[in-house]
């Protein structure tokens, strides 16, 4: 085989196996669990940084979210007020942080309905 085409075979092979980013396109930031009678943040630490504009919360228990803290790679944090009840399989809407930011870690404060709740924090690719 001719090396012209050994490596357009490649480079071919390569461009089909990597996913392609839809404008929506969602990803776990993290997960944790929220206890039925606790009063401390679940804590979410990402050993490396990930870069998205937003997140959205999965109940995969019934709860009452309270709030989420976010913190940056740059020592910034947010806090985002919920006050909700989210049931099974439920997502709380987008939360957006202005631009693409760089999350180190994620304090989901809250109370399971149950003994104890799963949580799935998701982030979003771009707008």
């Amino acid at each position: 085989m001719k090396p012209i085409a050994l490596f357009s075979t490649t480079v071919l092979s390569l461009l089909l196996t990597i996913p392609s980013a839809n404008a929506d396109e969602k990803f776990t930031l993290g997960r944790t669990i929220l206890l039925e009678h606790s009063r401390s943040a679940a804590k979410i630490p990402l050993l490396v940084c990930r870069y998205t504009n937003a997140f959205q919360i999965k109940a995969e228990k019934d709860l009452k979210l309270r709030k989420v803290v976010v913190k940056f790679q740059n020592g910034d944090d947010k806090t985002y007020q919920f006050y909700s009840k989210l049931n099974e399989d439920e997502h709380s809407r987008w939360r957006y942080f202005g631009r693409q930011r760089c999350v180190k870690s994620i304090d989901v404060y809250g109370n399971s309905e149950g003994s104890t709740a799963g949580v799935r924090v998701y982030g979003k690719e771009r707008d």
